[in-house]
């Protein structure tokens, strides 16, 4: 039993205890990191000879695990319960005791700053709590960086992952104000949040990414549009209506359909309506909310794809861009999104072009999601953009060196911003959206999980939302791998499991997994002997294959068929056996972006020389590899390497049959030493 003046009493909504210390245990910091631990608890520490408890921190705040710091003014000589007393009692906007941070003075990396132990001690503060939250709470947890949230809903997505979780309206001022002094940077994973307050905080020092002039401009999405127009973005045509006069005038400038769109709080579909006539402005109008709410309309984009480009900036002024991705929408609600986006070149050019310059014209650092329009006429206009992490980049998670969240991260601690490109060929992002409420709904998308469990490049990502709803997002599903053909079918497996009978799914998925990796036609059935070996060595090295025949001259539908679907099949490399006009590898080569290796077939006449001369004749701009006459042996093992280039175990393999051969001949060389030249012969 101890001296009284020297107890701590720590209370908590969960837990009340009474922690004894003696002076000396006070002086040491490993107790008193241990005393002090608190765990998701409003708890309050009373000081001997303080009638009024100190705070840790407010009711609304949970703390996954938070201590009194030791720095080195309070050493261990002399840290007393006087100087305790003094700490806990300082100014909460200069230090929070719970959570160990000053507010607003934190850097990144820095080789000359003190007390920086990892990528950065910035608490990052994020307003909402979703499923945005959530996996930016995960990339967080990587780079051990604190993430805390301000969200309304005690057991939103994000909560469980978060360093610390203050349950409280983000549109109420006084509650932003609050939470702002517990972080360094604050930033939103939702943009429908209190505008002013973040101006507000701004004027007062508060670094808020991306800036409140952002949020102000995307909050409202005819200002949106207002501001991209006057900044030379591609848009569809818009304008502002007040009453049904104004709408049937803009019925009239742009025809119909006509897209009626909310002003305010509009997202995944909510917010928008469709006029196919005169007589459907009035119900258009009505589902919206009237004229009151503040409406406007934009002409009907006659899209053929709709894309995004996820865009990050620095604090820098840094800009880099994920590759274009094709999204897909159902019921206004984004469904689908396939990375990359199967454009021309110039398409994907111009989409990242009119994104970057989009992103320009507003302020501050973090992660923008623009959403673009693909005309037919090969326009691209500007949908609208959003200022964080978006639906359409959760496929960079798996898919890219850089995830969106662990950009959005970087961006706004003022990090050197990560590379965006794909680290896969091809990914598709499928979302799983509620098809039920409740119990019912939770079972149906446990059995899209389960099947999407048992496939092979596939994530599952849930985000732990309480309440099953239909159409809410609860998680998503990637798919990564070396072609979107592939892919697609990957998912069509798990979408049409009805049975549930495993081994029925297992046949399938190996059936999938048996994708041909090299193709190897011929025209005619004769160049098959020849053809033969170039099989013999795939399987040796345990490269899958098809072999097909396909004239060029007696079935050119065919061939025309087989080069423009091989890539999206998953077809790497194509070997073409052709004799005589050999005009097979070069054909399927100006019909396909994939490498072809024409093999000559010896014919009849000219010993094959003249499939050879033929091949390697092709023009400019038609590359075709060729090996010598009848050697398909040497197209197959050239395939290998070249799928060897982002396949280790292949170059693995290529070095052992390198090395066997060497060995091989060694032998060889050896027994005649020793036999002689005409023992050697004669066996």
């Amino acid at each position: 039993v101890l001296s009284k003046p020297n107890v701590l009493k720590i209370e908590s909504l969960q837990l009340t205890s009474r922690i004894v210390v003696s002076p000396c245990q006070a002086a040491s910091s490993t107790a008193l990191n241990q005393m002090l631990l608190l765990k998701q608890s409003s708890a309050a520490v009373l000081v001997s000879g303080n009638p009024t408890p100190v705070l840790l921190h407010t009711s609304p705040f949970t703390s996954r695990v938070g201590c009194i710091p030791v720095s080195k003014p309070y050493s261990s000589q002399s840290f007393t319960m006087a100087n305790l007393h003094k700490r806990l009692t300082s100014s909460p906007e200069k230090l929070n005791p719970v959570l160990s941070c000053s507010s607003h003075e934190a850097s990144p990396i820095s080789e000359n700053k003190e007390h920086v132990h990892g990528v950065s001690e910035i608490i990052v503060g994020v307003l909402g709590g979703g499923q945005l939250g959530r996996m930016l709470c995960q990339a967080a947890s990587q780079m051990a960086i604190k993430v805390m949230i301000l969200d309304p809903s005690k057991n939103c997505s994000a909560s469980s992952l978060s360093y610390g979780h203050m349950v409280d309206s983000f549109d109420d001022s006084a509650t932003v104000e609050a939470f702002a002094k517990r972080c360094g940077v604050l930033t939103v994973e939702i943009e429908h949040v209190d505008v002013e307050t973040l101006e507000k905080l701004e004027k007062q020092g508060v670094d808020c990414q991306p800036k409140a002039s952002t949020i102000r401009i995307i909050q409202d999405k005819y200002m949106q549009k207002v501001h991209f127009s006057q900044h030379g973005i591609p848009l569809p045509e818009f304008m502002e209506i007040s009453d049904m006069e104004g709408a049937e005038r803009a019925g009239e400038l742009f025809g119909y359909p006509l897209m009626i769109k909310s002003k305010r709080l509009a997202y995944d579909g909510r917010g928008n309506a469709v006029a196919n006539s005169q007589d459907e402005l009035s119900s258009a109008v009505t589902a919206l909310g009237g004229f009151g709410r503040g409406l406007y309309v934009e002409k009907w984009a006659p899209f053929v794809k709709e894309l995004a480009v996820i865009v990050a900036r620095g604090k820098d002024g840094s800009m880099v861009c994920y590759p274009v991705v094709e999204t897909v929408h159902r019921d206004n609600i984004c469904h689908i999104v396939k990375a990359p986006a199967e454009v021309p070149y110039k398409i994907n050019k111009l989409a990242t072009d009119v994104a970057q310059k989009a992103v320009g014209s507003l302020e501050g650092a973090g992660v923008f999601a623009v959403e673009l329009f693909l005309t037919e006429d090969g326009q691209i206009l500007l949908n609208e953009v959003a200022p964080r992490p978006h639906n359409s980049g959760h496929q960079t998670i798996e898919a890219c060196y850089t995830s969106q969240f662990e950009q959005h991260l970087r961006a706004v601690v003022g990090l050197p911003l990560g590379d965006p490109s794909m680290r896969t060929p091809a990914s598709i992002m499928y979302n799983i959206l509620g098809e039920d409420d409740g119990e019912a709904g939770f079972r149906l998308a446990h059995r899209l999980i389960a099947r999407a469990l048992s496939v092979p490049g596939a994530s599952v990502h849930w985000y732990d939302k309480p309440e099953m709803r239909k159409q809410r997002k609860m998680g998503h599903i990637t798919l990564v791998g070396q072609s979107m053909g592939v892919l697609e079918r990957r998912l069509q497996c798990i979408l049409s499991g009805q049975s549930d009978q495993v081994h029925v799914l297992l046949h399938v998925v190996l059936h999938i997994a048996e994708t041909p990796r090299v193709g190897i036609i011929m025209g005619s059935d004769s160049d098959l002997p020849v053809m033969k070996d170039a099989a013999q060595i795939l399987d040796m090295f345990g490269v899958t294959y098809e072999v097909k025949i396909v004239s060029a001259h007696r079935t050119p539908e065919m061939m025309f068929s087989y080069a423009t679907s091989a890539h999206s099949r998953g077809v790497q490399v194509i070997i073409a056996g052709a004799g005589g006009a050999a005009h097979l590898p070069g054909m399927v080569a100006s019909l396909t972006p994939l490498p072809v290796i024409g093999v000559p077939v010896r014919a009849t006449r000219l010993d094959g020389v003249d499939s050879l001369l033929s091949i390697v004749q092709m023009p400019r701009g038609v590359p075709v590899a060729t090996v010598a006459i009848n050697n398909s042996t040497n197209a197959a093992l050239l395939a290998i390497r070249m799928l060897g280039i982002s396949d280790t175990d292949l170059v693995s393999r290529m070095r052992q049959y390198q090395e066997d051969m060497r060995e091989e001949n060694m032998v060889k060389g050896e027994k005649l030493e020793r036999q002689g030249w005409e023992s050697y012969l004669n066996q």
